[in-house]
């Protein structure tokens, strides 16, 4: 099993990703359609080997029919099980080598079944939508599947014409042809695999606020029923935008899409990008106002600065989380020293079994690692004060727009903006599981 240690890329799910080459860019060009749930797509990936010859290598790709496999434009062997694609090239690729993949797949998407309901492609009453994380890209084309592979991508989707097609990204053209229509999306910022977010279905689209010359566009895709509600529930979403430059820097991609589905989600999703609500989520009283924000937070949290594996995640929803409590604190709603000590209310009543740095597979969505992850950060702005950590926090996501990170890192970084000790504060909040006391203003 050596061969299988040496790719494993991630230790929550070591059958995903391939760490003996990296992606630089994929372009995928797919063809849809909704009623019998049909896709058949190409992907090319533009790849680099790494440091050793590869004489085969891994892509992660659900149950489709494969076409063919090319390597540099020769046919290559292949053997697809279990939602792996080993790839043989016909002749070794010499390390550092860069190298092209295109593979030609059909069938009937379905997503990946997950402790945490389905992931990835889902076909919805009229239309189909993917929300991958953490692993359910393999259900729609083939790729690298681990976070810290990051890679831009361009993407094009034909699809019947009463469709809309929506993909993080900038929309270059749309093209129509008899009855179909083609969308074609270019996303240059590097992009882990989970990121990338499509949705597919027949919307209402409005401009949100008037970004202005220099500003970020913004836009909203609803079911054109809901216009009333969504108009009210993401009225506020121009500002959060302006808070959350001023307090984490630039929005680090070129446009912020979002999009309500003609159904119910358990919960949003982020995509690079694009964030994904339901229709649970608008309810015209901006009740969900709160994950409007923390979806929007990702974007710098998670998407623009992405964790090198799934141990770290509370880096994303503990910055999220606590980037909803400076939003309400800023908007004139409860402040975060208010809402530190009600999520802390909440854990005390629970059980103390989670590690915030390295949660385990079973709890990286648990509740009490978003709440946490949220303390932790608080506890760090109480022991910086806030000038120094409002320095700290907007320097994270501008040091490292558009990288990998890991909690070592984000510790280092916290330790840069102080002469105070840190090691205890660290210790106690994201290496144990007893939940630390509240630290004092």
């Amino acid at each position: 099993m050596s061969g299988h240690q040496k790719t494993a890329a991630d230790p929550y799910f070591p059958d995903h990703g391939d760490l003996r080459y990296r992606v630089h860019r994929y372009e995928l060009d797919l063809d849809y359609r909704p009623g019998p749930n049909r896709l058949a797509g190409t992907a090319r990936i533009s790849a680099i080997a790494g440091r050793a010859a590869l004489s085969e290598f891994q892509l992660n790709l659900g149950d489709f029919r494969i076409g063919r496999i090319r390597v540099d434009g020769r046919a290559a062997h292949y053997a697809h099980r279990g939602g792996r694609l080993r790839v043989k090239p016909a002749k070794a690729l010499p390390a550092g080598k860069a190298f092209t993949v295109e593979v030609h797949y059909s069938g009937n998407p379905k997503p990946v079944n997950s402790p945490w309901g389905s992931l990835g492609w889902e076909e919805l009453t009229d239309g189909a939508l993917v929300a991958s994380q953490p692993v359910g890209a393999p259900s729609w084309y083939p790729c690298n599947d681990r976070p810290a592979d990051k890679a831009a991508y361009q993407i094009s989707v034909t699809t019947p014409s009463a469709y809309q097609v929506v993909i993080g990204g900038k929309l270059l053209t749309r093209t129509t042809k008899s009855s179909t229509t083609t969308w074609l999306y270019e996303q240059p910022a590097p992009t882990p695999s989970y990121l990338v977010g499509l949705s597919i279905g027949k919307y209402q689209t409005v401009l949100l606020g008037d970004p202005g010359l220099a500003g970020v566009p913004q836009t909203g895709h609803f079911p054109a029923h809901l216009l009333a509600e969504f108009s009210r529930d993401f009225a506020r979403q121009p500002q959060m935008m302006t808070l959350f430059e001023e307090l984490f820097g630039p929005y680090p991609f070129g446009e912020y899409a979002v999009v309500v589905a003609d159904e119910e989600l358990d919960v949003p999703v982020e995509a690079q990008g694009l964030s994904l609500f339901g229709t649970n989520h608008v309810d015209g009283a901006r009740g969900a106002e709160r994950l409007v924000a923390h979806e929007l937070a990702h974007q710098w949290f998670g998407n623009s600065v992405t964790i090198a594996d799934w141990r770290h995640i509370w880096l994303n929803e503990g910055l999220a989380k606590y980037a909803e409590w400076l939003w309400s604190e800023r908007s004139g709603g409860r402040t975060a020293e208010d809402l530190a000590a009600a999520a802390h209310r909440l854990l005390a009543g629970k059980p103390q079994d989670l590690t915030l740095a390295d949660p385990g597979r079973k709890l990286m969505f648990d509740d009490r690692l978003y709440e946490r992850g949220g303390l932790a950060v608080h506890a760090v702005r109480r022991a910086l004060g806030d000038e120094d950590f409002f320095r700290m926090l907007r320097a994270w996501p501008t040091l490292h727009r558009g990288g990998v990170v890991t909690t070592q890192m984000f510790t280092a970084h916290v330790e840069r903006h102080t002469d105070r000790p840190l090691d205890e504060l660290f210790r106690a909040w994201l290496y144990e599981g007893k939940l630390p006391r509240l630290p004092a203003r």
